[in-house]
């Protein structure tokens, strides 16, 4: 079964459309720069009503390991996925102040980013386009890879079958192709999670 991922939640309303959905994991971005950030302080709120059997990811760029892992200790997030330019050394430090699973995003624009990725010390890596950015990369890139994956950028309810009959990914991590305007549209949400799980039971 492919696992789905929906980052950038950042309302009631957005956890509450998870909560009926009931993807793997949803995410709450704590960079600064994003126009999907949340506050330690909204996210602790939004994940007290998030249904406990959806895993809170918590994307960084860049962060100090104390404050990642003084989220993690809190039950603010349950998994955190680092989308900076954060080394081994950074997460080997980190795994010495919390175990709980780490992610690990690697932009994809030529092979040897995928080789890079494959050698990532992380629980799991994310492949992206970019930083959040909706843009589809080359997926041929993939085609040897070794590792489980999540696949992100520019995935929507219309590619979503491709990616997961051509890449057989771990997960897909969806943000914009769930949005309408700039927020979470619940119609695309639920419309996204079918089209997977119809894929996963063909």
């Amino acid at each position: 079964m492919t696992k789905i991922k929906m980052c950038g939640l950042s309302s009631e309303n957005d956890i509450q459309a998870a909560n009926e959905i009931m993807p793997d994991y949803i995410g709450f971005v704590f960079a600064g720069k994003s126009k999907r950030f949340v506050s330690a302080e909204k996210a602790g709120r939004l994940k007290k009503i998030l249904n406990p059997g959806i895993s809170a990811v918590g994307v960084f760029v860049d962060e100090s390991t104390e404050t990642v892992a003084k989220l993690l200790k809190n039950g603010i997030i349950d998994i955190a996925q680092l989308h900076g330019n954060e080394s081994d050394e950074y997460i080997r430090i980190l795994r010495t102040l919390t175990n709980k699973l780490l992610f690990q995003a690697f932009r994809i624009r030529t092979a040897d980013d995928v080789i890079k990725a494959e050698k990532s010390i992380a629980d799991y890596v994310l492949l992206d386009a970019g930083a959040g950015d909706g843009i589809v990369f080359d997926w041929s890139l993939l085609k040897n890879i070794k590792r489980p994956f999540f696949l992100a950028g520019g995935l929507n309810c219309e590619n979503a079958v491709s990616a997961v009959r051509t890449l057989h990914p771990f997960a897909l991590d969806v943000s914009s192709g769930i949005e309408t305007d700039g927020k979470k549209d619940k119609i695309k949400m639920a419309a996204f999670a079918a089209a997977v799980r119809k894929e996963d039971y063909r």
